[in-house]
């Protein structure tokens, strides 16, 4: 995954995750994304220019993985997970990840699909579950021009 060059500072988000052997897989491997500091229990990612740390919370992998989804909203016809976070990628960038994941056998809470077709905000989206049940948006904008037009 690329690093975007951005002039807004970089977020840090920290998740939790139940097993920190998966988290390195799916972040590194199926995602992409390169890795920073680490220890035992925690990793440093490079998403997309910003810092997302995965902290594995209680003793290690369960058989009962965590739903990080508290609800869902209405969007263009889609049940949302509510708490998600994710990327606004370039195009063939979002296109490539979507393969990747479909690849790899994905359970997609929504698939990829172009959101809000002919209106303002047009997007390509897709939601995952990341093997810990946090919830990840990826988006991509033919003209990122319009991220926030309304």
């Amino acid at each position: 995954m690329t690093a975007q060059p951005t002039a807004l500072p970089p977020f840090h988000l920290a998740i939790p995750v139940d097993d920190i052997a998966k988290a390195r897989e799916f972040y590194g491997k199926v995602l992409g994304f390169s890795e920073g500091r680490s220890d035992t229990k925690w990793i440093d990612w490079n998403f997309g220019g910003h810092q997302v740390v995965t902290h594995q919370v209680g003793d290690g992998p369960s058989d009962t993985p965590r739903d990080g989804i508290a609800g869902t909203n209405p969007v263009d016809g889609h049940q949302v997970p509510v708490p998600h976070f994710g990327l606004v990628l370039p195009v063939p960038e979002f296109k490539e990840l979507a393969e990747r994941l479909t690849a790899v056998g994905t359970e997609f809470v929504i698939e990829p699909y172009v959101r809000f077709q002919g209106e303002p905000g047009e997007q390509w989206t897709m939601f995952f579950l990341d093997p810990a049940g946090n919830a990840l948006e990826f988006k991509a904008f033919a003209d990122i021009s319009r991220l926030f037009a309304v």
